[in-house]
């Protein structure tokens, strides 16, 4: 029981009381169910790579949004993660197609452009390629990321835009920090 916790805990986001709890839920499943989980671990380990085109998470050549000839494979999104593209393709708005970083530029942490997924999205841009929407997180890593492939895309004569940022919808203006609202003002479009 002991290595069980141990081993649970070392995953991103389980900490020493959460892996107590899903080990005792563990011990406590149907045989069968663990045996389940367990192989489709194995199997998602061996089988998961990433994409050839986008560098997502994918079990095949190419992810279904690559490989779908109904998106506008002028147009890509690029984002920090796997997890950014999801929430993008929950909004069922966007119909471009995207390329994964799986991070960002952060030189406090010693995460230079040589340590992400640049290489193969200038590669991609050699294709034929009209617009790159630069989707990373509004914090410093992400600006820093945005600003570097923004310097790399432009001399290609490729549109660069990045996503706005500023007051979420709902979000009430005397609980936005200064930064937001000032982001928000800059970022303002004519109506």
């Amino acid at each position: 029981m002991t290595r069980l916790v141990e081993q649970l805990g070392q995953l991103p986001g389980i900490g020493p009381k959460s892996a107590q709890r899903l080990a005792f839920y563990i011990i406590n499943m149907p045989e069968e169910k663990v045996k389940s989980l367990s192989q489709t671990m194995v199997d998602a380990r061996e089988n998961v790579h990433y994409c050839k085109e986008c560098t997502t998470f994918t079990d095949g050549e190419l992810c279904p949004i690559c490989s779908n000839p109904k998106r506008d494979h002028g147009v890509i999104m690029v984002v920090e993660n796997p997890r950014d593209l999801a929430a993008y393709e929950k909004t069922g708005q966007y119909n471009g197609v995207y390329h994964v970083l799986h991070g960002a530029i952060s030189p406090m942490l010693g995460i230079g452009p040589a340590d992400i997924r640049l290489r193969e999205l200038m590669q991609r841009l050699a294709g034929d390629v009209s617009e790159v929407i630069i989707a990373t997180n509004k914090n410093l890593e992400g600006d820093a990321t945005a600003t570097y492939i923004s310097k790399l895309v432009k001399p290609m004569n490729i549109k660069v835009s990045r996503i706005a940022s500023g007051v979420p919808v709902g979000g009430n203006l005397e609980y936005i920090d200064e930064v937001t609202l000032l982001r928000a003002l800059e970022g303002r479009t004519e109506l």
